[in-house]
């Protein structure tokens, strides 16, 4: 199952291997997730633009449709700290022109929807 694409993309009509459907599928989860809590805390931004993990359309997983108003990346892993993701998401949002400026994560190891201050830094909310 790691290797022969036994599932699908969640939005595309292709095959994946399941680890590789799991992943897919909870990117989305984290960014609909995160974009129904920033449409509550920017209620007045104009809506936003999702591209978890397509890393080509979008400079980041979520931005808001008022230029350089919000930006935000997604994740979902066993701990934020797997493979680097909230550091490297912490750097790349830090470098970004954005007055708002996030990173939402889901992990077992954090449950809730809570901000995590002890993660945040340069002015990126996590």
């Amino acid at each position: 199952m790691k290797f022969e694409p036994v599932g699908f993309h969640p939005l595309e009509d292709r095959a994946l291997n399941i680890i590789e459907q799991i992943n897919q599928t909870w990117a989305f989860a984290v960014a609909i997730a995160a974009t129904i809590q920033l449409l509550k805390v920017h209620p007045d931004v104009g809506g936003f633009s999702l591209a978890p993990g397509a890393h080509a359309s979008l400079d980041l997983d979520i931005m808001s449709e008022k230029a350089g108003y919000l930006g935000a990346e997604t994740f979902a892993a066993v701990s934020p700290r797997n493979n680097g993701k909230l550091a490297a998401d912490l750097v790349k949002l830090a470098a970004r022109p954005e007055r708002h400026r996030y990173v939402f994560f889901m992990s077992p190891s954090f449950p809730g929807n809570l901000r995590r201050p002890q993660f945040e830094r340069d002015g990126v909310e996590v």
